[in-house]
C-alpha cells in the first residue's frame, strides 16, 4: 500500500517529533517505509526518519507492508498531518 502525504505537522520537524513518528510507526509489525525523492528509509529507524530532514509542505510517499498495514498507513498519515 502506497500513498503520497502532504506534511502538514504543526510542531518543527526536530528530533522529540520524529521519535514520536518512529515510535508510532513501531506499534505496527507492517514493514513501513517512508520516500522523498530518491531516498527511502525504514520508518521505525529514528537515524533513518531524521536523514530524510523532512520539512513542512513536503511531499513524502508512505510505502506499508503487511497484516496491519491499513491501520500503519491511517495513523501515520494522521501523525503527519496534525
Amino acid at each position: 500500500m502506497r500513498k503520497k502525504v502532504n506534511i502538514r505537522m504543526e510542531e518543527s520537524l526536530e528530533a522529540r517529533p520524529l521519535a514520536q513518528l518512529v515510535q508510532t510507526a513501531n506499534q505496527y509489525t507492517s514493514r513501513i517505509y517512508l520516500e522523498i525523492e530518491e531516498k527511502r528509509v525504514n520508518a521505525k529507524s529514528i537515524m533513518g526518519v531524521m536523514s530524510l530532514a523532512m520539512a513542512k509542505g513536503e511531499e513524502i510517499i508512505l510505502d506499508v507492508e503487511g497484516e496491519d498495514e491499513l491501520e500503519a498507513m491511517e495513523a501515520l498519515e494522521a501523525f503527519l498531518k496534525k
